[in-house]
């Protein structure tokens, strides 16, 4: 008679051991289906919808008048250009307008499109009516350029193959489709890529009321309780962006989760963005270290940006881009033919004054003109 193979455990009563690990097993796997259902609301932080589009209301105004044309028609949208500053929503609006029309969405960028042959897939793989976005288009190459003119204009690509005297050239029919572009230079387009655009938006800053809405909903979505003083105090510290905006909620929800009971109320939110060394007016540690810098090394201006980046060690392109745009815009420096001069609001907000004696231009002030004023946020912070 054969013998039966039993498996049994040591005891013979059920194990203790297997019993921990499979609630080890399970609560990592409800532990992950938590981070997996925290990273679906982070995505949803865009908006789905036009109507969920908060600020830029005369460029979504027009947008819905071209979206409601096109659906009457029945016909492609034509292509459109957004450029702007980084972080206005160009990208969000983007990705709007095919949900709006029911259609495909391809994404792409500037610099990946190399060659040619980079492109062909995104226009062969388009369907009638779909959109193909290209962020950064300004960052194209001539040759893409070049070869994406007649796929805007007669939805048709040429393409050579062979070489020399085997060469020969094949005319690709397209699929009508819709090129939206995005740039946050839109000076460096040329002017034939320019004009194959037939509606062009500009994006502008948003308003405290516009980004103290942004962050409530957003808020909201990320499960998160927060008072309507704390949205504002970190809408005023965003610069206008809703892209820093919601870069601070994160961060003040961190705050809240690890050193308070989870709520952001505006000591929490002024807290957590003085640890990230932000001030009340949105000024951040480079920003002050640039100005710090002008106004001792340089005593307050006219200097150029190359040598105010190598007294700091940083590069001049990033002064250019990432620091000196939000300071102009807010009048705490001037960009002058002679170079960067610092400004009374800049003497103000910062609690410094210019040596004694020392002569300015128009709108800077020496010492004895000028009394600056100590923010709170200041004196915390230095």
């Amino acid at each position: 008679m054969a013998r039966k193979t039993t498996i049994r455990n040591n005891d013979d009563g059920p194990d203790d051991r297997d019993e921990t690990r499979f609630t080890e097993e399970a609560d990592r796997r409800r532990a992950a289906e938590g981070v997996e259902a925290q990273e679906r609301y982070d995505d949803e932080l865009r908006p789905s919808r036009l109507e969920d589009v908060v600020g830029q209301r005369a460029v979504v105004e027009r947008l819905r008048i071209l979206l409601q044309a096109t659906k009457k028609r029945n016909e492609p949208l034509g292509h459109l250009l957004f450029d702007g500053p980084p972080g206005l929503g160009k990208t969000t609006l983007a990705s709007v307008i095919p949900k709006e029309l029911g259609t495909e969405l391809q994404i792409t960028s500037g610099p990946s499109l190399s060659a040619p042959k980079d492109l062909l897939p995104y226009l062969t793989n388009a369907s009638r009516g779909s959109v193909l976005f290209i962020d950064e288009i300004h960052r194209m190459p001539p040759t893409v350029e070049e070869f994406i003119y007649p796929a805007m204009e007669d939805f048709r690509v040429d393409i050579t193959l062979g070489d020399g005297l085997n060469a020969r050239t094949i005319n690709m029919q397209l699929q009508p489709f819709t090129l939206i572009g995005a740039t946050t230079r839109s000076g460096m387009l040329t002017a034939p890529l320019r004009d194959r655009f037939v509606n062009r938006e500009h994006l502008d800053f948003y308003s405290l009321d516009d980004l103290a809405d942004i962050i409530t909903r957003n808020a909201r979505k990320l499960r998160t309780e927060i008072s309507p003083d704390a949205a504002m105090e970190i809408a005023r510290r965003s610069r206008g962006t809703p892209r820093k905006a919601n870069n601070w909620l994160r961060w003040t929800r961190d705050y809240a989760d690890a050193r308070a009971d989870g709520r952001i109320t505006n000591e929490v939110a002024d807290a957590a963005l003085r640890m990230k060394s932000v001030d009340d007016v949105g000024l951040e540690e480079q920003d002050r270290r640039y100005l710090e810098t002008i106004i001792s090394v340089f005593t307050g201006g006219p200097a150029g940006v190359q040598a105010i980046a190598h007294t700091m060690n940083i590069p001049a392109d990033t002064l250019e881009d990432e620091v000196e745009p939000f300071l102009l815009r807010e009048g705490f420096v001037q960009r002058t033919p002679r170079g960067r001069m610092i400004t009374v609001k800049a003497l103000q907000h910062l609690g410094r004054s210019l040596p004694a004696g020392r002569l300015t231009d128009s709108g800077l002030a020496s010492s004895s003109e000028s009394t600056p004023k100590t923010t709170k946020n200041q004196k915390e912070l230095f």
